[in-house]
This record gives structure tokens, sequence and C-alpha cells, in this order.
């Protein structure tokens, strides 16, 4: 069986810059698979690459094995492929109730459309707690629940999760990955991309490395974690990354669980 997703040799980017330079990746159905590396390295742009928010230049993505590269955003969502970005998306006029319902605008079955609110209620206690209120009053740690409750309602295969715990505070951040770990046990598949690398390592089947538009290293979220290299490098121990030169040199110190890939960056 193919993996549910891949990406082949993806080169894409804004513009005239190509931001990923050859992207291979494969998520499986039914694992969280978390990508973490400096900033620029063009973890937000696989997402979009996905999503069909960005046209990649070359390369494939697909999706059981299909190729889904030409098809637009509405036909991905089609699909059962759900993104979720890094910005608070909800409408902070309407009530919690009416957000989560937003969320299945693309369904004509109300029965269904019934079905699934009471799905992610009961997966997200947040949004029948305060169905009433209005999204904006929720805290950030409340507002990205019901963003990911929301995301439930077109009974996504694949979640792609953009930063869900940026500019929270602790509790809110540990809620919101106890939140992804509940997706998984429901059967979801997650792409995430997580600053906070360690906690996205840490509720992750495997995880990548993604550095200058590329994969590096991919193993267990478990090696990663104990990887003395990518601890130094991405997990805030040891030297600190210069941000003025974000893209350090590729780990080298592996355990057991994680591979280095073999590409070379183009020039």
């Amino acid at each position: 069986m193919p993996p549910l997703l891949a990406l082949e040799g993806v080169v894409a980017g804004y513009g005239a810059g190509d931001i990923l330079r050859g992207v291979d990746l494969t998520v499986e159905a039914g694992e969280v698979v978390c990508l973490i590396g400096p900033n620029g390295a063009g973890k937000s742009t696989v997402l979009k690459t996905v999503s069909g928010l960005l046209r990649p230049r070359l390369g494939r993505v697909l999706l059981d094995g299909e190729p889904i590269t030409k098809l637009s955003p509405r036909e991905r969502l089609g699909r059962a492929v759900v993104h979720v970005p890094q910005d608070r998306s909800l409408f902070p006029a309407m009530t919690v109730w009416e957000n989560l319902l937003m969320g299945a605008y693309i369904l004509r079955d109300r029965a269904e459309v019934r079905r699934r609110a009471d799905r992610s209620a009961e997966l997200f206690p947040i949004v029948a707690q305060r169905r009433h209120d209005a999204a904006g009053s929720l805290s950030g740690g409340e507002q990205k629940q019901v963003e990911l409750a929301r995301s439930l309602m077109l009974d996504p295969r694949l979640i792609l999760l953009d930063e869900p715990s940026i500019g929270l505070e602790p509790r809110a951040r540990r809620t919101v990955f106890e939140s992804i770990a509940g997706l998984a046990a429901d059967g979801r598949t997650v792409l995430l991309v997580e600053q906070n690398a360690r906690s996205g390592l840490a509720v992750a089947d495997r995880g990548a490395v993604l550095e200058s538009g590329v994969v590096r290293l991919t193993g267990t979220g478990a090696a990663l974690l104990t990887d003395p290299e990518v601890a130094r490098l991405y997990l805030g121990g040891g030297t600190q990354q210069n941000p003025d030169n974000p893209s350090p040199e590729p780990p080298s110190g592996l355990v057991p669980g994680a591979e280095r890939t073999t590409e070379e960056v183009p020039r």
C-alpha cells in the first residue's frame, strides 16, 4: 500500500525564489509526523504545498499514490485534506458553535453535519461548554481547540497543523498537544509543523528535520528527541542558533531510529 501522503522532489517557493529545493517526505495513514527545523527552512511552505495554497514548480504531491499536484485547494478539501493555519482563523463576533458549523460549509446533509458537530464537541468539550459565547472572548488556547474541532467537520483523513502552540502560555500549549494526541487516538493522520520542537516530537510517531529546503534527517519522535545534535541545534540545548544564519550543519551523531538523507542541497 502506498503512504497516505508523499512528496517527491518538491521544489516550490514564492516569486523567483525557491524555498523548497527537493523535498521528499512520506506520511503513513494514522501517523503523527512533526516537521522541525530552523526559521526559513520551508516548514510552512510544505503544508501550503500539500493543501494546494502553493503550486510546486517541480515534483509531485501524492495522496494514496494518486497525484494531487494540480488540484485546487477546494478539490483537496474534497479529498479530506484540511489545513489549520498558524494565524487564528475564527470569526471573533460569531459564536463558538457557529464557527464550528462553518467547517462544514461544503456539506449539504444536515443530519451528517449535526452528527459531526456532536462528535467534534465530544472530542473538544470547550465547544459545548462555550457554544453560545463569541469566539473572540475565548483565550488563545481555547480558540485553537475550536479550530481543531472545526477541522473535524470535514471528516479529514489528513490534518495539516501549522504552529498550533505559537503564542500560547505553557498550560494552553499542553492542552493543545493533548488535543493533537486525541486526534491521533481518533484515527486521524496529522502532519505537524511546530517551532516548539521538543513538544512536537514528543507527540509524534515520526519526525523530520527540514533544513535549507530539503529533508536532512528523519526518525521516530523518540529517536530525534534523544539525538544529541538534534537537541543541541533544535531543542534548545547547548549552542543557540544564530538568527542571521539559521541553517546550521546537519546533525551527525545519530541514534538508532534516525537516519540522515544523502541528498545535497542544489546550488
